[in-house]
């Protein structure tokens, strides 16, 4: 079969492959980023930022935006509704590592959509088009943005949104397919991603149900895009980007870690996560990671019940150590 990993060309900046880490709040901190990272992800995506955050100083931002080379290529998603404010906060953040800002104009959640920031923008072209632009000449840097298929179904604005996207300076544009409306429910639609794929000549990123390497082609293929961004399917396992990249190259299928494999890089994100929050926040963290790393494993409710107890290192060290000798 061709050999559908390939370099990704996003502005003046050039990914080693086109699969990418999608941004997911409380998901791609540093540690999960460099976790993936490892396994291969062409770029990953941090945390959404509030531009307003950085305008009033928050003291939880800072370590939002922390960046380590490792990473590799690494994106930064910044959400805001004021041009004047995004383009300004893009321009004070541009010296930090990252490589790519990203526009936030897909976020489903009522608090960030009820300010008229992240999916809001859906219904709001021109003031979409205004921050863009704005953004984009305000920095060196390519500038992304990121959409859904549009706010609902009775406003399937994808293509238009790109197409603005691509005429106000934008370098690349991610397209999830679906709806504000829909979450993160049913089945994705790729024929969206075709239609932004045919409306512009800016890299279109392909989002939504890539859950592996067959998958992985198939939105490549059946839609034309130039790269699959990864989301959920990525929660507790990062190997998903080695297996894409396997398939995708040679059209090898990886089998599914070892429970031995699970419990390795269970410890080594644990000890990430200590390394980088201390052993308290870095715990209760990881009781959502486990969660995801031990689904479909043996003994995985008796260690989701117990991980809920663990507050140290040790306590979870136990915990895999007994269920999974």
């Amino acid at each position: 079969m061709e050999n559908r990993k390939k370099e990704l060309r996003i502005g003046s900046v050039t990914l080693k492959n086109n699969i990418i880490l999608a941004p997911m709040a409380g998901v791609t901190d540093l540690p999960f980023r460099l976790l993936c990272a490892e396994q291969g992800a062409g770029m990953v995506c941090m945390e959404m930022v509030s531009a307003k955050a950085i305008l009033y100083r928050n003291k939880n931002t800072d370590a939002l935006m922390e960046i380590d080379p490792r990473e590799g290529v690494s994106s930064l998603q910044l959400f805001g509704s004021d041009p004047d404010i995004m383009s300004e906060m893009a321009k004070k953040i541009e010296e930090r590592p990252f490589a790519v800002l990203d526009i936030n104009m897909g976020c489903p959640v009522p608090k960030v959509v009820n300010n008229g920031e992240g999916s809001a923008l859906m219904k709001d072209p021109l003031l979409a088009g205004r921050i863009i632009e704005k953004t984009a000449r305000a920095i060196q840097k390519p500038v992304t943005v990121k959409i859904r298929k549009g706010f609902d179904e009775a406003h399937i604005n994808a293509a238009e949104l790109a197409r603005i996207a691509q005429e106000s300076g934008a370098a690349a544009v991610a397209v999830h397919g679906r709806t504000r409306e829909q979450y993160y429910a049913g089945e994705a639609d790729w024929n969206i991603i075709r239609e932004v794929k045919e409306a512009v000549h800016i890299p279109v990123i392909g989002n939504g149900d890539v859950t592996d390497g067959p998958s992985a082609l198939r939105m490549l293929e059946g839609t034309g895009c130039d790269g699959v961004m990864i989301g959920r399917a990525a929660r507790g396992n990062p190997w998903i980007f080695r297996q894409i990249s396997d398939f995708l190259e040679n059209g090898a299928i990886t089998k599914k870690p070892s429970g031995k494999e699970a419990r390795e890089m269970i410890l080594e994100h644990a000890a990430m996560q200590i390394a980088c929050k201390g052993e308290y926040t870095g715990m209760c963290e990881m009781r959502k990671h486990v969660a995801w790393y031990t689904a479909g494993y043996p003994h995985s409710a008796g260690i989701r019940r117990q991980v809920c107890e663990a507050e140290t290192m040790e306590d979870l060290r136990r915990i895999v150590d007994i269920l999974w000798q």
